[in-house]
């Protein structure tokens, strides 16, 4: 659905609705035969740097699939191999008999995440390891966040864009709400809740409104889902584990708008802030995902920070940039040192031999007689 990109789907165990599946995609490589070195880049085309060893896996947001190409350019720049998920029940995954979006349990997900990672090369001890980052948007930064935590030693760095850490209403009213949605769940996990998104996020974004992106209305439509009681109860056991803390033993960069604006009514400052999610909470909640967090704030920002105007996106880029190379990247080797020449290798030898001579002169005993004993 892509130009330049290709997708592997994965087939999954079937689940009460029939067949699942996941879709990995990738920019499509280059070949001998299409013009190329496959190996020579990080991305396999012409715009990629040299492969640095590391590998991203992207994993999208609710009602949401990856079509931002520009973020794979960004990484591929940077000498890094990309990769994007479409969880099951999303985007290229989404089957017509399965309910969009539909899981009882974020754990469900492992099973999409461990065959992506297998077919990247990042299964549970593979040899010659390459180095991984996770990158996640909204409920796909929560997922990849409670995954890391239940996964230590498994990724080198986890990058979260505007991850879905807290309820919009924040602990107080997620607890409220949070028995009636369980006590649904248990009886009708398939009914619908009151649709909350009036499209004004989708106008932020979408070409075909006020926004600067193309991307396909079926996968992603305006006014999104209804969700199910099953889904948005996972979702909230998921933010009661990170207020407990999750421990998280890589570095880890969180991108959040600086603003939010949520309301009933349309208002500008949509376009220039996040209106899906209460930043204030969500950021109160970053220190709970490890020991070492960097939480950058971007002025200005969408809900998807990487969706935002060409300005914000350059801080994006910058920003993750300084982090990928403060903790993840390898460190550059060091220059090689130019073969001698073979009249320079002699003049070395001897000033060599020449400085050894008068060290082991300094060091012999003194020959001098003391006064004469006969």
């Amino acid at each position: 659905m892509l130009p330049g990109f290709e997708r592997l789907t994965l087939p999954l165990a079937p689940d009460d609705e029939g067949p699942v599946v996941a879709t990995l995609v990738r920019r499509a490589q280059r070949t001998p035969a299409t013009g190329g070195d496959a190996g020579r880049a990080a991305g396999g085309h012409a715009g990629a740097a040299p492969d640095r060893g590391v590998d991203v896996l992207y994993v999208h947001g609710w009602i949401d699939y990856f079509f931002q190409t520009h973020v794979a350019d960004f990484w591929e720049r940077l000498g890094v191999r990309f990769y994007a998920l479409d969880l099951r029940k999303y985007g290229r995954s989404l089957q017509p008999h399965q309910t969009p979006g539909f899981v009882t349990s974020l754990r469900t997900y492992d099973e999409d995440l461990e065959a992506a990672l297998a077919a990247m090369g990042h299964a549970p001890g593979a040899a010659d390891r390459r180095r991984l980052v996770l990158m996640g948007h909204s409920t796909g930064g929560l997922t990849l966040s409670l995954w890391a935590g239940r996964h230590p030693g498994r990724v080198d760095g986890l990058v979260l864009n505007s991850p879905w850490l807290e309820f919009q209403t924040r602990e107080v009213g997620r607890r409220v709400l949070e028995p009636g949605i369980r006590a649904q769940a248990a009886v009708a996990p398939y009914s619908r809740l009151v649709n909350v998104d009036l499209g004004f996020y989708a106008r932020s974004i979408s070409a075909r409104l006020d926004g600067e992106w193309d991307y396909d209305a079926a996968w992603r439509p305006d006014l999104g889902w209804r969700a199910t009681p099953a889904w948005l109860a996972a979702v909230f056991r998921g933010h009661e584990q990170v207020a407990r803390g999750l421990g998280i033993d890589v570095p880890v960069l969180v991108l959040l708008s600086a603003r939010s604006t949520i309301g009933v009514r349309w208002h500008p400052d949509m376009l220039t802030s996040d209106s899906v999610l209460d930043v204030v909470g969500v950021a109160r909640r970053v220190p709970s995902l490890g020991s070492l967090v960097t939480l950058v704030r971007l002025d200005g920002a969408l809900h998807d920070v990487t969706l935002s105007a060409a300005p914000v996106r350059d801080v994006v880029w910058r920003e993750t940039q300084r982090w990928f190379d403060a903790y993840v990247a390898p460190a550059p080797a060091p220059p090689a040192e130019p073969p001698a020449s073979p009249e320079r290798a002699f003049r070395e030898r001897v000033v060599r031999l020449a400085r050894l001579a008068r060290l082991s002169a300094a060091r012999a005993p003194s020959r001098a007689l003391g006064p004469s004993t006969r």
